[in-house]
């Protein structure tokens, strides 16, 4: 009897997550859904799927910064993003991030099996609707002119993405397991380096840089 290949669905919308299990159990194991980024790195570790089916807009953990966590613990697996976001930009940072496959939630629901069964055979797999060449020229551009200024350490993604949400730097520290004090340096280091002043300056920029849903 063949085995068949493990996958988890990460969306935080509830039904979403269920319609992908429903349509995928017939021929593999989901053998989770979550709803957050760090449910995701944290059941990736348990589970070690093969692939993850993943928003790239979550809460706690975005969708690309959560699937480069699930990349650096699994090399192998294969992330499938799923997102509403028909951005070529996006996309191409989706790749750059490790994904296999990029496809939108407005897409016929047999793109997605297509898609799983694509990067199983190591292939790659984009939506048609979003223009191949755009996303080519984007991935092979010279990103050098890109302001270095404005990078930012996986932890201080984290940081921001939880501050942007909302969160009090004593609930950051809850959710990261750090003082208040650790993540108040951060926020400094992270206002420092993006020169912003505010907390909206903040929003502005985690929505830019998708790392928060706009």
């Amino acid at each position: 009897m063949q085995i068949q290949p493990k996958i988890i669905v990460a969306d935080d919308h509830t039904l979403v997550a269920e319609a992908c299990k429903k349509l995928l159990e017939p021929e593999y194991n989901v053998v989770a859904t979550v709803g957050d980024g760090r449910a995701l790195v944290r059941l990736a570790s348990v589970f070690k799927p093969q692939v993850v089916i993943v928003d790239v807009g979550m809460p706690l953990l975005n969708g690309l910064d959560a699937g480069q966590q699930v990349k650096k613990l699994l090399p192998s697996v294969k992330l499938v993003y799923l997102t509403m976001n028909q951005d070529a930009d996006l996309a191409a940072e989706a790749f750059r991030c490790g994904a296999s496959a990029y496809l939108l939630k407005t897409g016929a629901a047999s793109e997605l099996t297509t898609a799983v069964q694509e990067v199983l055979k190591g292939k790659s797999y984009l939506s048609p609707s979003i223009a191949k060449d755009t996303v080519d020229f984007l991935l092979n551009r010279n990103d050098a002119a890109d302001d270095e200024s404005e990078q930012l350490t996986d932890r201080q993604r984290e940081v921001l993405q939880l501050l942007a949400e909302g969160k009090s730097m004593k609930e950051v520290g809850s959710v990261l397991n750090l003082t208040t004090r650790t993540v108040a340096f951060h926020k400094y280091r992270i206002m420092e380096t993006l020169h912003t002043r505010s907390n909206a300056d903040l929003v502005r920029y985690a929505i830019k840089k998708h790392v928060l849903r706009a």
